[in-house]
């Protein structure tokens, strides 16, 4: 099963990241050259699949909760609300409270033009009153065709990858400034669409634990939400492929981070916010080599010159992610990513986005500015966003992202 096993990651590694420069032994194993990127089984579930956090650099751990908040933090559904939704006194025009019993919708479609590639996401939130909420949502990709091939480049047809992942979160209230938040989630990837003997579709299951915190005050004299919010997401079981036990990680990722919103005055806003991430799972060692660069084997396996093995529980893993990697702790920073967004809006009705992603080159060197822009009127909103890379030949090119909103 081994040559078929290392087939179906030389393809997701080649699809999601076809620019770095990896390499292979002819025994299988795969190492890095000149980088030391972590890869795991199914990122399409890192991929920011809304066009407002797309637009401002995939930031969205701390942002105003809004109908995609499951993807960035489930706890924000807590405060999830709307200004069409609050009731209204009729004769003074007084507010006097949110309204219970909001519903919403949302839509996102994500396109790379340059690759084929897709991905799709729909999302519901129901909110029963203002302590908590109840959402689900289904996420699905799609790769477009890919020409299989084994370990010795023969050709074993085409195939379209596909994958999806259906959640399911309940938010709710801990204070008045601060809310928690479980989610729950089924994944299901078929890479090979049974094109190879002995190859399958992967299932996996994962949670999310979440918390979201926001309160107000006043920045000089000028009136400001400060908040802030951690999600650990994807804990859960490893996938295969195969029958082989000897099963794949899945993104288990630490997003953290805070964000500011300024009143400037009673029609405009201004929103800063950071997230910093950082994947939970093994980074990959450095094997010993001999004289003639082949891979010293010591009968339990290959033999280890810096680093851990890899080949861990899944809590193991998660635990010794901060303390694994070959470089020390120089590498372990170089494996945090950082986004920065900033968001203007013009009454509630008119958005303009931006943003910045960073990863170390030696962790991807994924790079790029990010732009958008949305609107919204009454029930609906609708956002868009693009990708501008920063590095060469980013497989994050052309990269166009829709979402569309409706709240009942």
């Amino acid at each position: 099963m081994k040559p078929v096993r290392i087939s179906i990651k030389l393809l997701v590694l080649y699809i999601l990241f076809p620019f770095n420069l990896f390499g292979a032994d002819f025994d299988g194993i795969i190492y890095v050259r000149s980088i030391n990127t972590i890869t795991t089984a199914v990122p399409f579930l890192m991929i920011a699949p809304d066009a407002r956090a797309g637009a401002m650099g995939d930031v969205g751990v701390s942002s105003s909760p809004d109908i995609n908040s499951m993807h960035w933090n489930p706890a924000k559904y807590a405060f999830f609300k709307d200004d069409n939704f609050y009731e209204v006194d009729e004769e003074t025009g007084d507010t006097l409270a949110i309204k219970d019993n909001l519903f919403s919708v949302g839509l996102n479609y994500t396109r790379s033009f340059g690759r084929d590639i897709n991905l799709s996401q729909a999302t519901s939130v129901w909110r029963p009153d203002q302590k908590q909420a109840i959402a689900i949502s289904m996420k699905y990709f799609t790769l477009g065709e890919v020409n299989f091939t084994d370990n010795q480049g023969i050709s074993l047809g085409s195939v379209k990858p596909r994958e999806f992942a259906f959640d399911l979160a309940y938010a709710r209230k801990l204070g008045d400034y601060i809310s928690g938040a479980i989610a729950g989630r089924f994944i299901y990837s078929d890479i090979s669409q049974g094109s190879i003997e002995g190859a399958q579709a992967g299932v996996a299951y994962a949670a999310d634990l979440a918390l979201y915190y926001q309160k107000p005050l006043n920045v000089g004299k000028t009136p400001a939400t400060f908040s802030w919010g951690i999600n650990i997401s994807n804990i859960g079981t490893k996938i295969t492929y195969t029958d082989d036990v000897d099963a794949d990680f899945i993104p288990i990722n630490l997003r953290i981070g805070p964000s500011i919103n300024f009143m400037l005055n009673k029609d405009y806003q201004l929103a800063f916010m950071v997230d910093f991430n950082k994947l939970l799972v093994p980074t990959p060692p450095i094997y010993e080599r001999d004289s003639l660069g082949n891979l010293i084997h010591d009968g339990d396996g290959f033999r280890i010159e810096k680093g851990r093995d890899p080949n861990r529980s899944v809590f193991s893993g998660m635990l010794g992610s901060f303390t694994d990697a070959p470089g020390g702790f120089s590498e372990e920073m170089n494996e945090i990513t950082i986004s920065v967004g900033a968001e203007f809006n013009y009454k509630q009705v008119l958005f303009f986005r931006g943003g910045y992603f960073h990863e170390h080159e030696s962790k991807g060197n994924r790079k790029y500015v990010t732009a958008g822009f949305g609107g919204r009127y009454k029930i609906a909103s609708l956002d868009f966003a693009y990708v501008i890379p920063v590095a060469q030949r980013s497989p994050l090119e052309n990269v166009l992202r829709f979402s569309l909103g409706l709240k009942f």
